[in-house]
Formats: C-alpha cells, sequence, structure tokens
C-alpha cells in the first residue's frame, strides 16, 4: 500500500489565513490518520507578492499549532529544496519535456497583442482565451526567436475537443468541455514556473498522494489532470475543502482583513480552541462531541465526511469553544496566561492564583478578565442603591445593619484566611437569624462596589486583605447613612 503523503503549500504573502491554516490542518489530519507524512513547500514564485518575514509567520503557525511537518524548508528531506524559487531549473526542464511532446509550446506574442485578445473577448462578451497563434510557429521561426532573445513564455497545448474528467472526494466527478480550457502558461517570460505548473510538477516528484486545498481550485483542476496524463504521471486523489464565509454572501478573506491566527491569538483565543474550532469549519465528526484534542482529532478524522457547503465562521461558536477549553485548563497555567491581563490593571501585591480561581470560569475570551478584575486594585466609585436588592431582601437599613456589626468582627480576625472571614459572617447570618444573602450581599457590595463581581465576600475579602476590606466596609457604612438620612 502507498504512503500516504499530504502536503502544506503557502506562498509566504503575510499572515495565516483562517482558510489557510484549516488547508494545513486538513493535509496533517489526512497524513497522521493513516500514519503517513506531512511536507511543508513554500510557494514563492509570484516574487511580487513576497512579504519579508511572511516564512517566520508560517513556521511560527505550525510549531504554535502543533501541526510538526515530516520535511521541509528548515528541516530537510529526501525530494528538496521544498521552496520552489530554488527549483526553477527543474521546471523549466519539464517544461521542455512537454514541448518535446507536442503538450506545450513556446508563445512569443507581445503585451500588445495579448491585450488585444482580451479586449476582443470583452467586446464580444466571452470569456478570454488565448488563440494558439504561436503553436503553428515552424521549428525555424521558434529557433529563430529563441537565438534573438525574443522574450517567450511557455504554454500548456490543451486540446480544443472532447472532455475531460476528473474525481474529487468531496464534489465527485465533474467534467469539462475541453473547448473551454485556456492554454495556461507553464513558464513565464522571467523564467519562473507558474503556480498550477509548479504544483503539478512538485507533488509528482515529492510523492504527494492527496491534494487539499480550496474549492476555488475545482475550475484549474482539469488543466492540472491534462499535465498529469501528458506526462504519463498517476493523478493524486483531490480533496477541495467548501469556502469559509464570514456571513451567507461574503467569503472569509485575508485581503478584507478578516482574522488571521495571529490575530485570534492576540484576541485571547486559545491555540487549541482554534485548532479545534477551525477543523469543524467544513468537517462533521458525527455524534455530540464537539471538543477534539489534536490527537483525538487525528484519531477521528475521514476527509470523506467534509461538507460541500460553504461554513459560516461563527465568532459566537468560537468564542464558546474557547470559554470550554479556558474553564478545563490547569489554574496555574491559566494565571501564567492571565497574568499580562492582571497586571495591566493591577499594580498592588495580590494573590493571582487566588484571583484566577474567580474569574476563570466567567470568560471566554482572555481579554475579558480585565473587566473583572478592576475593583481589586481599586474600590469604584458606587452608588448606595445596589446595597437594595429586591431577591436578597436586603435594605438601606438591613445592610447598614451588617456592616456595623461585621467590621468590629473583622478587626479582631488575627488570623486573616477565607476560613476566618467565612465562619465571621457565618456567625452573624446565625445572630441576626436571618437568610445568608441579607449578611452576604451587602458585605460583597461594600467590599466590591459593584452590583455583580467575581468571587463573593470571602474571597473578595482574602484577596484585598483585612486593611483594604476594614477600609471598604467603612465606605460602605458612610454612603448608607448618606441614604437613609
Amino acid at each position: 500500500m502507498t504512503k500516504v503523503r499530504t502536503r502544506f503549500a503557502p506562498s509566504p504573502t503575510g499572515y495565516m489565513h483562517v482558510g489557510n491554516l484549516r488547508t494545513a490542518l486538513y493535509a496533517y489530519l489526512i497524513a497522521k490518520h493513516e500514519g503517513g507524512d506531512f511536507i511543508l513547500r513554500i510557494e514563492d514564485t509570484d516574487q511580487e507578492r513576497f512579504v519579508e518575514g511572511a516564512l517566520d509567520i508560517i513556521y511560527d503557525t505550525l510549531k504554535i499549532t502543533g501541526l510538526k511537518h515530516d520535511e521541509g524548508p528548515d528541516i530537510g528531506g529526501p525530494v528538496g529544496p521544498y521552496i520552489q524559487s530554488k527549483r526553477t531549473n527543474i521546471y523549466i526542464e519539464y517544461a521542455k519535456q512537454l514541448i518535446e511532446k507536442g503538450e506545450a509550446y513556446y508563445c512569443f506574442c507581445s503585451k500588445e497583442r495579448l491585450d488585444e485578445l482580451h479586449k476582443n473577448a470583452e467586446s464580444a462578451k466571452q470569456t478570454y482565451k488565448y488563440d494558439k497563434h504561436c503553436l503553428h510557429l515552424s521549428k525555424e521561426e521558434i529557433q529563430e526567436n529563441l537565438n534573438s532573445g525574443v522574450p517567450y513564455i511557455i504554454r500548456q497545448n490543451n486540446p480544443e475537443t472532447g472532455t475531460t474528467v476528473f474525481h474529487d472526494e468531496i464534489y465527485g466527478d465533474i467534467s469539462v468541455d475541453n473547448s473551454e480550457l485556456d492554454d495556461m502558461i507553464l513558464i513565464k517570460s522571467d523564467g519562473f514556473p507558474t503556480y498550477n505548473f509548479a504544483n503539478v510538477v512538485d507533488d509528482h516528484l515529492m510523492g504527494i498522494t492527496h491534494v487539499v486545498r480550496g474549492s476555488e481550485y475545482l475550475s484549474s483542476s482539469p488543466k492540472y489532470n491534462r499535465l498529469y496524463e501528458a506526462f504519463g504521471w498517476q493523478v493524486p486523489i483531490y480533496v477541495h475543502c467548501p469556502p469559509i464565509m464570514k456571513d451567507t454572501h461574503h467569503k472569509l478573506s485575508k485581503r478584507n482583513g478578516d482574522a488571521s491566527f495571529e490575530d485570534l491569538i492576540k484576541k485571547g483565543y486559545l491555540k487549541e480552541a482554534i485548532i479545534n474550532y477551525i477543523a469543524l469549519l467544513g468537517w462533521n465528526p458525527g455524534g455530540e462531541n464537539e471538543i477534539y484534542s489534536l490527537n483525538e482529532l487525528v484519531k477521528a478524522f475521514n476527509y470523506k465526511n467534509i461538507n460541500k457547503s460553504p461554513a459560516i465562521f461563527d465568532d459566537v461558536k468560537l468564542k464558546w469553544m474557547n470559554g470550554e477549553y479556558i474553564k478545563k485548563m490547569n489554574t496555574d497555567k491559566f494565571t501564567e496566561m492571565a497574568i499580562p491581563y492582571y497586571k495591566k490593571i493591577i499594580t498592588k501585591d495580590l494573590n493571582f492564583k487566588k484571583i484566577s480561581e474567580l474569574v476563570q470560569t466567567r470568560i471566554e475570551v482572555l481579554p475579558e478578565i480585565c473587566d473583572l478584575i478592576d475593583f481589586f486594585q481599586d474600590l469604584p466609585e458606587y452608588s448606595a442603591d445596589i446595597y437594595v436588592h429586591k431577591k436578597m431582601k436586603t435594605t438601606f437599613e438591613n445592610s447598614l445593619l451588617t456592616l456595623e456589626k461585621i467590621l468590629p468582627v473583622f478587626e479582631a480576625i488575627d488570623d486573616w484566611n477565607i476560613k476566618n472571614i467565612e465562619d465571621a459572617c457565618m456567625n452573624l447570618v446565625k445572630e441576626l437569624s436571618v437568610k445568608n444573602g441579607i449578611v452576604l450581599w451587602p458585605i460583597r457590595t461594600a467590599l466590591s462596589g459593584k452590583k455583580f463581581s467575581a468571587g463573593g465576600a470571602y474571597e473578595i475579602a482574602d484577596i484585598i486583605g483585612k486593611e483594604e476590606s476594614l477600609k471598604r466596609l467603612s465606605i460602605g457604612i458612610d454612603k448608607l447613612k448618606s441614604a437613609i438620612k
């Protein structure tokens, strides 16, 4: 049985778009599900679009997400080089082989002539197609042009009759009339191959068995198949993935400024949640479970369950999933990730791990931490009205009584810890013969200055310390006295 080999072949043109990352993920999962190889190849034949630093983004993203490649430019391998700009001689050699077979030809047409063809097609409201003018040049004319240094490109020679059929694992058999196929460029005038030609040559030479790419490449696939047939090579298994949409009408697009992997990380999403969510954009594992680790995805992934329908990138769903990952995190690991957010707000020497225990289950993305912890730094300005709570049955009067009673009790606590704070509060509940809320709501309100807060009375008092707790209770007493007057 042939070993499964897949590849991720990005162009170094900027950030890692979500669609690109999904292609990498699916290619990785297909290979690893079958114990195969996942190859990284850099497609940089379009030199004008090259962005400085983009190569590092590709390496970093694969490393961060755990999509470890078995061969690539940075680690080598048996079928390198793995950067297309270093393989130009290979492409020219194979293009010339096609010329000898009559499957390709030199084209010396000037830009002006090609522009005229485009204009004529537009005027006639037809799809542009090269007219095969240079296919009919004699051997002598071709040699004379080459000797004279006339600029040229090399074009594929597609038939004008019959049909080309290719099979895609997701979209099934697709048939195209050869009359619709343009003689696509294989080698450009700068000596670099086109994306389409380099792909076919590299996929064959690198032994790629499964080609994973976006459905926008479906229309190019018949031309790829004609190249495979022209060379006498085996056609790989095609897996075209549905587009990722931002809504029902607009595709998610890097050019439109939609979120890249880096953006999502900066917005406080966890890499594990992003990978999990992206895996489900177009693939259905079946069953109820939606939370998968990368290893679980490898075991579960079957590319035949990829949908044809476009997938909508749902921020709300991603947020929910991220929140599930945050909840399951080890508290120490969460605290480590949360510290930069804590330090934006809190300059005091407080126990961050204890704060983590309060906020970890209340957030979906990390930046939400900031809105939950501001009161730990300073007591916010607040109105005495928040002491009144219908459900808790608290009023200005019974809230004032609670605070005046608890203040001296808190002052008398020598060993300030959560257990002693809780005991003090519950003893007051017994003394007053009231429900817990009548005591705990006013204390929590005085300590936080908020109607809703991360943590209850005991936890907040424990974290902010005795001195700050007494100070805030005193402020609460003064506010309630003023409100009663």
